[in-house]
């Protein structure tokens, strides 16, 4: 079985909650702790690139993302990502990046509150990883969305594909 790449880049994946104010923060990701749960039996190797809500994610932060997984020696790569612009860099990625099969995750409710969607959309993007193509993917939601193809309905909370392509 081949190792799959998992890079951590923040999102509400890894935020941590400040009980004292409400401020939403990062202090480590959570991603060891998602696969000890899952009982994952892949082997990964995990590198954190950076800790940022994807607002905040820079082109300088994309491009970044794009040059580690173009270097990675893994053909296989999952991200983690805010899900405010994760469509934003999977459409860059899909620009920059051949031969490889990247699917970017993340979560809509943090880890530390308990009742996650992203140990799910975890496991998704682990599988799906495996099993498409060579390209680049977005999953949410139990579905993987091409990178052309993918918005975040900010009426609903949930993922779909762009109507008319």
């Amino acid at each position: 079985m081949k190792t799959i790449r998992i890079f951590i880049t923040g999102g509400t994946f890894d935020k941590e909650y400040n009980m004292l104010n409400g401020e939403l923060y990062f202090k480590d990701t959570h991603l060891h702790d998602l696969l000890e749960m899952g009982r994952n039996t892949v082997p990964v190797e995990i590198r954190t690139l950076m800790m940022v809500d994807s607002l905040e994610m820079s082109d300088e932060d994309r491009e970044l993302i794009a040059h580690q997984c173009n270097q990675a020696d893994e053909e296989r790569i999952v991200i983690t990502h805010g899900t405010d612009t994760i469509a934003k860099t999977a459409q860059l990625l899909a620009k920059k990046i051949k031969n490889k099969t990247i699917v970017l995750t993340g979560a809509m409710i943090p880890i530390k509150f308990g009742s996650s969607d992203g140990l799910f959309n975890l496991g998704s993007a682990l599988a799906f990883v495996q099993s498409l193509p060579h390209g680049v993917y977005v999953a949410m939601n139990g579905r993987f969305f091409n990178a052309e193809n993918v918005l975040k309905n900010r009426q609903t909370g949930f993922f779909e594909e762009i109507k008319g392509s």
